[in-house]
């Protein structure tokens, strides 16, 4: 029987099938006992609040629950099978910055495939691709590091954002993270212990002789995005910069916004990353374990021990402590490198919340966002690709950003190939300074750090293409001046500037079928079809009994609405739980309807979060002592938050706001609602309880084209015919 510690784990390999054993930490205190599977493995992760035996899936759910990892310190492993009791031990659990004897980095990469050893000595399956010498010229080459649970390190295939960087001269080394791929450990989705890693990939990558500088950076978008933040929150001293693409600020947020299970995108990412992180689960690391690759059979090993993620997510309707060590979000802050960051409001597959963060990393000496409207994949589009060069080509190569001759000459023919149009590449914006990089650097700092891109989608004669029309900059986001804007509810479908004074009461009816209905729910197999323009939709409508909707008076001038927002509900339910959907539109002059933003939230979660609400933005602690059921008939005032988003409503248009339950108006998020069929909801439209949208309206505005763009171009808003609002009464609601 081996015990290995690592990084706020431990894992037994070798033991007797069946066997119990109990885990002590170095008071002899009794933590948990785990129980060896079939295979000889056991693995302990996470700690209840109390001992327990870890046997059932049940008991690992309460483990991460209520417990947390397992805390740094010395154990001992107790086989309660043997006669009398063996002791195995003591082995010390690691935190993440208890780091390794610094030899551990030398080791030697090469160009092809590989493996890199750890702090703890599991090892990591990696690739190593060089640029073409005939073009960059001999080492040192800028190098680049793209880290995550996809297929990275397969030999036979390239993620996007190595294949870019390299294609642009940088080397690019490409880590499977433990659990996945050939990668030797257990799973477990961003863990200190995965976070712990990639400290030792940057390490180790830095002392290659062909790493230029000795300091790599970091490229990826969604997956490989989000484990930068994780990485660079360790501080690598070698690590130069991140451009962490298409993210997400809290995975359990991701599985329950607003407190309500997410079982479309999410549920069925994590189902796939549990399906790949099985033995072989990727065929192409089968493929390598049939050829020869002994390494790879023995990491896969442990593979019996992966968590089944989906189920526990599944199950932990509250937020935990665990959970909250994992919230990345929450530490940003500590990063102390350059960061080049972007997101789309309308993201398809993980949302706008990562806005949240545009201002939070406070550590950084050069953050920079990119935003705009449109899909998950616009990250590497042609609107945001050269920024992403620039930043590179400054913080990684340091020399001033020339995008070669070949890519210019057939960049446009690859662009069509991935995002349906052949683009025109913005010139070298700090060519005039020749090689002169500190001038170049200084008016690169000089810009505004937060680029605003608007109406991606019709800035190109392919409509629907990745090509914006007009686009802002600001200093933060939410921009500096931005001020909270209230439109009140009224009785007959408005919304007002001021309160109605005389009470009044709508009413909507639960509607059982929006849950598992998106608008392009059809393409979750498809998801490279995001790229292109023309995105088919089946954008489906409430009827009128099962939605309260409002809307302004044709604006009078253009309003642009930056930030996060809330709607103020006065709610009077009828039953004990549900849940509701806020849905932004903007109803044209022309009579069409365009989506633009939605929020979520299940009242059931009363405890706003001091830390991450204030008058525009609001969030929940949705911590398990701060859910109250709801009293049927009597009322709840409730903030409901609005996902971030940028906009400019025109001259002309409506804002509508629409209240209903979660479902319908997005295309891959779909609810597990917490509602009875048939029951109705009554919310305030004034007196004493007075319903509102509260938006963040950038009084400055943005210059912007005068003409609409075309109906349905725009990329992640699909639109549609404007039809009348038609609220039901409350008697209608209720018989209806």
């Amino acid at each position: 029987m081996e015990i290995r510690a690592g990084v706020e784990t431990l894992t037994v390999t070798g033991a007797v099938p069946g066997t119990r054993l109990r885990v002590e930490d170095e008071s002899g205190e009794r933590v948990a006992t785990v129980v060896a599977d079939a295979a000889g493995n056991a693995h302990l992760a996470f700690v209840p609040s109390a001992h327990r035996v870890l046997a059932t899936t049940a008991d690992l759910v309460e483990a991460l629950a209520s417990g947390r990892t397992v805390p740094p310190g010395r154990y001992v492993v107790v086989d309660e099978s043997a006669s009398p009791e063996e002791r195995h031990g003591p082995v010390r659990v690691l935190e993440v910055d208890d780091l390794p004897d610094p030899s551990l980095y030398e080791q030697e990469l090469h160009e092809g495939f590989g493996y890199l050893e750890v702090r703890d000595g599991v090892t990591l399956s990696i690739m190593v691709r060089l640029p073409d010498q005939n073009l960059y010229g001999p080492a040192p080459w800028p190098t680049v590091v793209e880290y995550s649970g996809y297929g990275p390190s397969n030999p036979d295939a390239t993620e996007p954002g190595t294949l870019l960087a390299n294609v642009l001269g940088f080397a690019t080394v490409a880590v499977n993270i433990r659990g996945t791929g050939c990668s030797g450990g257990v799973f477990d989705v961003f863990s200190p212990g995965q976070a712990a890693d990639g400290y030792d990939v940057i390490e180790t990558v830095a002392r290659q002789p062909w790493v230029l500088h000795g300091r790599p950076g970091m490229v990826g978008l969604s997956y490989p995005g989000i484990t930068q933040l994780y990485v660079a929150a360790t501080n690598p001293p070698s690590l130069a910069a991140i451009t962490p693409l298409s993210v997400i600020d809290d995975l359990w947020r991701q599985q329950w916004p607003g407190g309500i299970y997410n079982s479309g995108f999410t549920r069925a990412w994590i189902a796939m990353r549990d399906a790949q992180a099985q033995v072989g689960g990727m065929a192409w690391d089968q493929k390598i374990i049939d050829a020869g690759d002994e390494r790879a059979r023995e990491n896969q090993a442990i593979r019996s021990q992966n968590f089944d993620f989906e189920s526990f997510g599944r199950a932990i309707g509250d937020y935990g402590p665990a959970l909250a060590a994992r919230r990345i979000g929450s530490f940003v802050g500590k990063i102390d490198v350059p960061v080049f960051l972007t997101g789309a409001w309308q993201d398809e597959q993980t949302g706008s919340r990562f806005a949240s963060m545009i201002d939070a990393f406070t550590g950084s000496p050069d953050s920079r966002a990119t935003v705009f409207n449109g899909h998950h994949p616009d990250g590497y589009s042609p609107m945001v690709i050269q920024r992403w060069y620039e930043f590179l080509s400054f913080h990684v190569a340091k020399r001033v950003p020339k995008l070669p001759d070949l890519i210019r000459e057939f960049g446009p023919m690859l662009f069509e190939e991935h995002f349906g149009y052949q683009p025109v590449l913005e010139p070298d914006r700090f060519a005039h300074h020749g090689d002169d990089l500190a001038a170049a650097m200084t008016e690169w700092q000089s810009e505004p750090r937060v680029r605003l891109l608007f109406e991606s989608g019709a800035g190109h004669e392919v409509l629907g293409a990745t090509a914006h029309r007009y686009e802002a900059a600001a200093t933060s986001f939410p921009p500096d001046g931005v001020e909270p804007r209230r439109w009140h509810l009224g009785t007959d479908g408005q919304l007002l500037d001021e309160a109605p004074p005389v009470e009044a009461v709508g009413t909507y009816l639960d509607d059982p079928d929006a849950g598992a209905l998106g608008y392009a729910t059809d393409l979750l197999d498809d998801l490279l079809r995001f790229a292109k323009p023309g995105v088919p939709t089946d954008w489906t409508r409430f009827d009128d009994a099962h939605r309260l909707a409002g809307e302004t008076e044709p604006l009078t001038e253009a309003v642009t609405v930056a930030g996060a927002g809330h709607v103020d509900v006065w709610l009077r339910p009828s039953t004990s739980d549900t849940a509701v959907q806020a849905t932004i539109t903007e109803v044209r002059a022309d009579g069409i309807e365009q989506r633009i933003q939605c929020g979520w939230h299940r009242p059931i979660h009363r405890v706003e979060d001091p830390v991450h609400s204030g008058d525009l933005a609001v969030d929940y602690t949705f911590a398990p002592e701060d859910r109250v059921p709801l009293v049927p008939g009597e009322w709840l005032r409730f903030r409901l938050p609005i996902y971030p988003f940028a906009h400019v409503f025109r001259k002309g248009s409506r804002i509508r706001l629409a209240l209903s339950t979660p479902g319908r108006d997005h295309p891959f998020w779909c609810f597990d609602n917490p509602i009875e069929a048939g029951a109705a909801h009554d919310v305030g439209l004034g007196g004493t309880h007075p319903s509102a949208l509260v938006l963040p309206v950038w009084p400055v505005g943005v210059d912007h084209p005068e003409d609409l763009p075309p109906a349905g171009s725009l990329r992640g808003q699909p639109a549609r015919p404007a039809e009348p609002i038609a609220n039901a009464t409350a008697s209608a609601a209720r018989t209806a």
